[in-house]
């Protein structure tokens, strides 16, 4: 124990000592996990609307001033007719175009069904899609609002269902509070597999890992020598992000903080194992960053679950996210964050992650070996 120690308190010290290395151990993690938290968000926000107003009455208006105090559209532009209007959306000024015909006043007034168009730039069809949304819930309101008035005037009001929502865990339906414990994860993910990846072969590049091989050191203790630091500095950046997560970006913590670092060890054991066998595959540090980018990080990240929802897969690509370690990290994060899960439910995600991490440890540890042997 006292020669791994000895391993030990080297590998910090030499970790520390290189201010990238420091850099990339403490700061990048927050960085990233503050730029991360605010570009990772599905809310759709100031949408450029092009309006054509050809009724021009008080209660085309009225609808018009809805959409520019909903706080979801912003006005880029008046349009003098519909083909106009159309116009807006072909050179990009604008994502929806709201046309409001003549007569839409007299419909109104005369108890008719009163028409709208919306014209929609299908490019992004998922921003557009949520625009779509929020103007149709913009005029079902004002529909709703002219309902009423009419029904002030007479003296029996008929009866009919009226719709009452509960949204449970997210009651205020804000996509950061269930992008950013991903991003934590994410940034866990990153900082860790690549801290370990690129140590071990930064040791190869200048020569000092051959000299530790001529060493009584054995090799069981020159693996935990090297893997125990980063254990160490993983466990740091997890109290970094949790802090910026719960204190900067508010997401509110239901659950047990201590389980999120029981897992957090169980991922990191994960982690650790994936660096470890990058670093017997690469010779180099660029090496080691392209075999963790394009060998790990893209894949994992598309297909975890934290992208895209993993139930709108096709079959095959669902099963094969069941070998991807980041997919239960995430839910169990998730649910620690939202739900207030317990292990007795998230004992199914720790169980998944013990075995790979296990696993993938094990292989990378022999493969280390018969390396340096």
């Amino acid at each position: 124990m006292r020669t791994i120690y000895h391993l030990v308190v080297k590998e910090l010290k030499q970790l520390f000592r290189d201010k990238r290395m420091r850099f990339l151990t403490i700061a990048a993690p927050v960085i990233q996990l503050i730029m991360l938290g605010y570009a990772a968000t599905t809310d759709v926000r100031s949408i450029p609307l092009a309006i054509y107003d050809g009724d021009r009455t008080s209660e085309s208006r009225n609808l018009i001033n809805r959409f520019v105090t909903s706080g979801y559209f912003e006005i880029n532009g008046w349009a003098d007719s519909q083909n106009q209007a159309g116009g807006f959306l072909e050179r990009g000024k604008a994502w929806i175009a709201l046309v409001v015909p003549r007569g839409f006043s007299s419909d109104v007034l005369g108890r008719r069904t009163a028409n709208v168009q919306l014209m929609a730039d299908g490019t992004d069809a998922n921003s557009v899609n949520i625009a779509m949304g929020y103007s149709t819930l913009i005029i079902n309101g004002y529909s709703r609002q002219l309902a009423d008035k009419r029904l002030e005037s007479s003296p029996v009001r008929p009866g009919g269902i009226t719709p009452q929502y509960r949204v449970w865990y997210n009651e205020s339906l804000v996509s950061r509070d269930y992008m950013v414990p991903g991003v934590v994860v994410l940034v866990l993910l990153i900082t860790t597999l690549t801290l370990t990846s690129m140590s071990i072969v930064k040791e190869k590049e200048v020569g000092t890992l051959e000299q530790l091989l001529v060493t009584p050191i054995r090799p069981h203790q020159l693996i935990l020598g090297k893997l125990i630091p980063f254990v160490l500095v993983g466990m740091i950046n997890v109290t970094l992000v949790l802090i910026v997560a719960i204190y900067w970006f508010r997401v509110p913590m239901r659950g047990d903080i201590f389980l999120i670092y029981g897992i957090s060890g169980i991922f990191i054991m994960t982690t650790l194992g994936l660096g470890l066998f990058i670093s017997t595959l690469a010779r180099t540090r660029q090496q080691a960053l392209m075999i963790a980018q394009f060998g790990f990080f893209i894949p994992f990240i598309y297909l975890s679950g934290f992208t895209f929802p993993i139930s709108n897969m096709p079959k095959v690509i669902q099963y094969s996210t069941y070998g991807i370690p980041l997919r239960y990290m995430l839910e169990a994060v998730r649910g620690i964050f939202l739900k207030g899960n317990g292990i007795d439910i998230l004992w199914k995600d720790a169980a998944a992650l013990l075995v790979m991490g296990v696993g993938v440890l094990t292989v990378s540890i022999l493969r280390f070996r018969k390396k340096i042997g």
